[in-house]
């Protein structure tokens, strides 16, 4: 894989078992790259170790006075020069390659996950972490992956060094031989405490950059109530724990460097000692101790990779943690059926016993917010798991369960728009250009959620010639529009994609009153024979619905029409019109009733118990 050729057409199935396995597949699943950076620093490695030879060749040449043998020394040093340049050239290529590649494919595995997610996704990860994953963690991991293969390359040169040495010379370099694994694993008695303290650094800096991205999404109304100085307080104390947690991580990396530093000083010194005295006493020859001592020392270049694999396995290691967590998580416990047809008829909920007939425009009128929403989450085929962690029975759709279809069938059936839907940066023209069936034209889908202010304000602002507003930029989340306006433009995108099975949560809670009855006829008009579910308190939009539902606790108690349930359900009447205890009792009065008859709030709660 090339740079040039990313994105990946398919990034793989990852192992997601745990960090280090996920690690491995990454490194396994870019396998010729790797291959292609160890050859490359193999060559690069083994023409340093060959300078010693050359080196010592042109020192014995001089003491013995040999003019051919200097130059054939020169002849080599220059080829050796040549062959440092090409590898070290082509490890650093392929070694960068396999960063970005690998750091690639994580960034598309992480997409792909938060795709088929979608809302679900924060409200089982925290976003801070997401973020966290998506930036800092990726480069982590695509460290690791990047000094494998340059670690593989020096840990088999410094092998072959080491074998060389001895066959050339073997009073020196069995020494050489035995030293060298105690200087590779000396430091390996540190990693661990190296690695806790690398691990607690990645924790506290995810929490601040948890705190940082909370609060940040939260600065309006943290301005509102005075409390960003509060907030702000937090972020520096956690940024001075971030601070002295990579403080206390770089005394223990710096004392590993020390050793690597300290401990091939004491191999050269005794080195040096031992060599002087053979060449004293004229075992070796001089140019052989300078060769020995030339290659024990350029030894160190290959030994400081294993002090950088070391450290990138621990940075890497709770990085990969992080993006397990991420990627393990999945839209449902049961494996997706292949190549599925889009079912049809009507809309189940086993959980409530919410049902939406097949083309009838069902509202549902729910008192905790929170509820309704995990109730949208749930119709758009995210399952999930109650609070034991047990699995949620699947939303059936024409007796089919969503979440038992690929992601691409079960969103092609059922659209579920959020309370708070994001707009994207680009032109009206991009906005609405998403996949649809084809039967619903910008156009209509404008007109249906009454975007013609927001279309007169874009004109103005187009950079057009003709004015067309379909060609105005709208600024990242539609910065540049009101609520009211976001909230009609995210409308009009769900009609044009003009799904069999159409859930809006709260589509109009942004809206005056006079807008939001234009908007609920436009949909009620436009989706005429589709099934559309609307969670709703408002009663323009009730009053439009075919059919409306009550749901309390967790499950549904009564299901009608809007006026009938406003005369006959005190319950569904107190989420309705929102009437107090006192108001109740007033007009109980008037209409000549008792205080027991009169359906206020506590006695419709009541009512709705008993009936559960």
């Amino acid at each position: 894989m090339q740079i040039r050729d990313l994105p990946y057409t398919d990034p793989g199935d990852p192992d997601v078992r745990s960090g280090p396995r996920f690690l491995f597949w990454l490194g396994r699943s870019q396998l010729k790259g790797q291959l292609k950076s160890l050859s490359w620093g193999l060559l690069h490695h083994c023409a340093i170790a060959g300078l010693p030879l050359a080196v010592g060749l042109s020192v014995q040449a001089v003491i013995d006075g040999s003019g051919r043998d200097l130059v054939t020394a020169g002849v080599l040093l220059v080829v050796l020069g040549v062959l440092i340049s090409v590898g070290d050239t082509m490890l650093h290529r392929t070694a960068v390659t396999n960063w970005i590649t690998a750091a690639a494919r994580v960034q598309q595995l992480l997409a792909r996950r938060t795709a088929e997610l979608g809302s679900a996704l924060t409200r089982r990860v925290a976003a801070g972490e997401v973020v966290a994953v998506s930036t800092g963690d990726v480069e982590k991991i695509g460290w690791f992956v990047e000094a494998l293969s340059r670690f593989l390359a020096a840990a088999t040169a410094l092998v072959l060094i080491c074998v060389g040495l001895v066959l050339y010379l073997p009073s020196l370099g069995v020494l050489v031989a035995i030293a060298t694994p105690v200087l590779a694993l000396a430091v390996l008695p540190l990693l661990p405490r190296a690695t806790r303290r690398a691990d607690l650094q990645r924790e506290k800096a995810g929490r601040a950059t948890e705190l940082a991205s909370d609060t940040v999404a939260g600065l309006r109304v943290l301005r509102g109530i005075g409390g960003e100085e509060l907030f702000l307080g937090r972020y520096r104390r956690a940024s001075q724990e971030v601070r002295e947690a990579a403080v206390r991580s770089a005394r223990m990396w710096s004392l590993i460097s020390a050793i690597q530093v300290f401990l091939p000083g004491v191999l050269l010194i005794s080195l040096v000692w031992y060599g002087a005295t053979l060449a004293r006493d004229g075992r070796i020859d001089v140019g052989q101790l300078v060769t020995v001592y030339s290659a024990a020392t350029l030894m160190l270049f290959p030994l400081r990779n294993v002090e950088e694999i070391a450290m990138a396995y621990s940075f890497s290691r709770p990085s990969a943690q992080r993006a397990v967590r991420v990627l393990s998580l999945r839209r449902s416990t049961r494996p997706p059926t292949a190549d599925a047809e889009v079912p049809q008829g009507d809309l189940y909920d086993p959980v409530t016993g919410l049902m939406a007939p097949q083309g009838v425009f069902t509202a549902v009128v729910c008192g905790d917010p929170d509820e309704a929403g995990r109730l949208a989450e749930r119709l758009g085929g995210h399952a999930g798991q109650d609070e034991a962690s047990a699995p949620v029975p699947s939303v059936l759709l024409g007796g089919v369960a969503l979440d038992e279809l690929p992601l691409g069938t079960a969103r092609t059936a059922v659209l579920v728009q959020d309370k708070d839907p994001v707009l994207l940066s680009g032109t009206l023209r991009e906005l609405l250009d998403v996949p649809s069936s084809g039967d619903v034209t910008a156009r209509d889908a404008l007109a249906a959620a009454c975007c013609d202010d927001v279309l007169d304000a874009l004109a103005q602002a187009s950079v057009d010639p003709d004015g067309d507003p379909m060609n105005t930029r709208i600024t990242e989340r539609g910065r540049s529009l009101s609520g009211g306006q976001r909230q009609r433009l995210a409308l009009a995108r769900s009609l044009v994609t003009d799904p069999q099975v159409l859930v809006l949560d709260e589509p109009t809670s942004a809206v005056d009153s006079h807008t939001e009855a234009r908007v609920a006829a436009g949909i009620e008009q436009l989706r005429r024979g589709r099934t559309t579910v609307a969670f709703a308190s408002s009663p323009l939009l009730l009053d439009l619905a075919d059919r409306v539902v009550l749901l309390h606790g967790g499950t549904v108690v009564a299901a009608g029409t809007h006026r009938g349930l406003l005369r006959d359900e005190p319950a569904y009447r107190a989420v309705v019109t929102r009437e107090t205890e006192e108001e109740a009792v007033g007009a109980a009065a008037q209409d000549g009733l008792t205080t027991a008859d009169c359906p206020r709030p506590a006695r419709a709660a009541e009512e709705i118990e008993e009936r559960a």
